[in-house]
């Protein structure tokens, strides 16, 4: 997967044990090695998604108009009695709230509420296995997103040289507050990468992407929560918001599905990955395709495809320089910064010059995130001597990350250009630097080789 275009590997621990993922850490390492390339690891929180319990012979499969009885009592599942990890389920719902489980394929209407039981009526069928999702759209949880298992798989994942972790079902800016504080207690800065997959996350969304590092758009749960025909429309103004902030944004869920179990996958799916890049998304992400799929290769394989062909038809269909746009909207939101002016220099140095590359060295990959954000058409190669940096850059569209064990120094750029066989006699390359601040980006300089 990393020959064919892999370059982030997501460990979700909602799924697995410590010692799988620590081998899974080990394995992505090595082979990330022996390919010379930068993969980077992030490890997904699972916060307090709502899942049902074991069943316990197996997938069970519920039928259109059956009874079934949720309960939150410890009681292994059947098909009539599923147990339902959320403690609190029987005091959130009343009768004739709709209950979703696998992100919505499956509807239960309740009927009745005893005690801990709540009795449901199957709307919309389907087949359910062990710990797989619920949802309640519309009902009020009282309960804290970041759990203390949360915090216990940070403090495993820093152990194990992990900075960069998602944080699932968060509605405040203050729920990526408690996990930042939990690290610094531990001596570490971390990225963190606020999944939106709740209501309360999208009516804080400005406030939730000026405390976050990054944000996922976690389609899964979040077209469960909002109405699904919504979904696109408020997919394409968070990617926008996110690159005006110069945030990385993820987008994720059900993209090519199909190719779990198919060599090749729908045509929907293939322009909603098309479409996602169309929007400016940096990144786009394989979930189960992956993780339980039947062809991993072959889905990473037709994604970076998807990737390179769309990338390469918006370049011949730019008709004006994005750049204003973008900027024009980053003025109204904020100030503008030296970093800002010159990222933007540096783009439309490149596109009139038709350059090669942007190199870009950096000591925090701020600079790096800016120029990304107006998703040029050649390749940002990023020189940093940290490996935080160099992990969280990935996740900026267009950045080819590279670690350095020395001060990085023009002589030394270049040499490393020419040992990665990046350049040849003719090729212009847009280099970014510091010059007269020892605190930001503040010049350019092109050199035709």
């Amino acid at each position: 997967m990393i020959e064919s275009g892999m370059n982030i590997a997501r460990l979700n621990c909602s799924h697995g044990e410590f010692k799988e993922h620590a081998e899974n850490i080990r394995n992505i390492r090595q082979a990330a090695f022996k390919a010379r390339r930068t993969v980077s690891i992030f490890i997904d929180l699972p916060g307090v998604k709502m899942r049902i319990g074991r069943l316990q012979n197996g997938p069970v499969l519920l039928k259109k108009d059956e009874k079934i009885v949720l309960t939150t009592r410890d009681v292994p599942g059947t098909e009539v009695l599923i147990p339902v990890e959320y403690k609190q389920l029987h005091k959130s719902v009343s009768r004739g709230r709709i209950i979703f489980l696998n992100d919505g394929f499956i509807q239960l209407e309740v009927e009745r509420i005893q005690g801990p039981d709540v009795f449901c009526k199957v709307l919309v069928g389907g087949k359910i296995s062990t710990h797989k999702g619920l949802n309640l759209p519309g009902a009020k949880l009282n309960i804290n997103p970041i759990t203390d298992r949360d915090l216990e798989i940070v403090e495993f994942g820093l152990k194990h040289g992990v900075n960069t972790f998602g944080l699932s079902f968060i509605e405040r800016p203050k729920d990526l507050v408690r996990v930042r504080d939990f690290a610094r207690k531990k001596g570490h800065e971390v990225a963190l990468i606020a999944k939106i997959e709740r209501r309360g996350a999208i009516a804080n969304f400005d406030e939730i992407l000026r405390n976050a590092d990054a944000v996922m758009i976690a389609r899964g749960d979040l077209g469960v929560e909002v109405p699904i025909e919504e979904v696109p429309g408020i997919q394409k103004r968070l990617i926008q918001k996110a690159n005006v902030m110069g945030r990385p944004v993820i987008t994720a869920t059900q993209m090519l599905e199909s190719m779990t179990q198919n060599v090749r996958p729908t045509r929907a799916e293939v322009n909603d990955v098309a479409n996602a890049i169309l929007d400016g998304t940096d990144a786009v992400m394989l979930s189960q395709e992956t993780a339980v799929g039947d062809y991993p290769v072959e889905t990473v394989q037709m994604m970076a495809r998807i990737a390179m062909t769309t990338e390469a038809q918006r370049e011949e269909g730019r008709l004006f320089d994005e750049g204003v746009e973008v900027d024009l909207k980053i003025a109204q939101s904020q100030s503008l910064t030296v970093t800002d002016v010159t990222a933007l220099n540096a783009i439309r140095s490149a596109r009139a010059l038709d350059a090669s590359y942007i190199v870009s060295p950096t000591t925090s990959g701020n600079t790096t995130r800016r120029i990304s954000r107006y998703k040029p058409h050649c390749w940002i190669l990023c020189f940093c001597v940290h490996p935080k940096v160099c992990d969280f850059v990935n996740f900026s569209y267009g950045v080819q990350a590279f670690l350095l064990n020395r001060k990085i120094t023009h002589q030394l750029l270049y040499t490393k250009l020419q040992e990665f066989k990046l350049v040849q006699k003719g090729d212009t390359v847009i280099f970014t630097e510091r010059r007269l601040s020892a605190h930001h980006t503040d010049s350019l300089c092109i050199v035709k080789l």
